[in-house]
């Protein structure tokens, strides 16, 4: 798995938890002292919007993790419950980021290989002309 499908993750989690710190905070200006309902209106929209990226993310992340559905449903719902999603995206880094590590040994090990036969090839190219 990439590292950028982690910080794709990683990235919308925060913002989409952050998003719903500031909807909550307008939502009590709204209904608890009658102010700012076109400030709530635009955040929720904003923080709408803003969740459909995360669960498309997290959606995708889950699909490369290979989650079971529970714990995926627990991660998308996550992003609508104020303070979690910055609770289940730290926990999330902690088991994904040796599945990423993993993938960038293999890949360099992979790259190296590849390096190695063509200098093999390049060299075996050049003594066949020679006499």
């Amino acid at each position: 798995m990439k590292r950028s499908v982690l910080t794709r993750y990683r990235v919308m989690a925060y913002v989409t938890a952050v998003m719903l710190l500031v909807l909550s905070t307008c939502m009590v200006f709204k209904y608890g002292f009658d102010t700012g309902e076109d400030v709530t209106f635009v955040v929720s929209q904003t923080h709408g919007v803003l969740y459909i990226i995360y669960l498309v993310f997290a959606f995708d992340l889950g699909q490369k993790a290979r989650w079971k559905f529970g714990k995926l449903l627990w991660v998308l719902l996550s992003g609508t419950i104020p303070f979690v999603a910055f609770f289940v995206e730290r926990r999330i880094t902690e088991e994904i980021t040796p599945l990423v590590e993993q993938h960038e040994r293999l890949a360099a090990a992979e790259a190296q290989a590849d390096k190695d036969h063509q200098r093999e090839q390049d060299g075996a190219a050049d003594t066949v002309g020679t006499p």
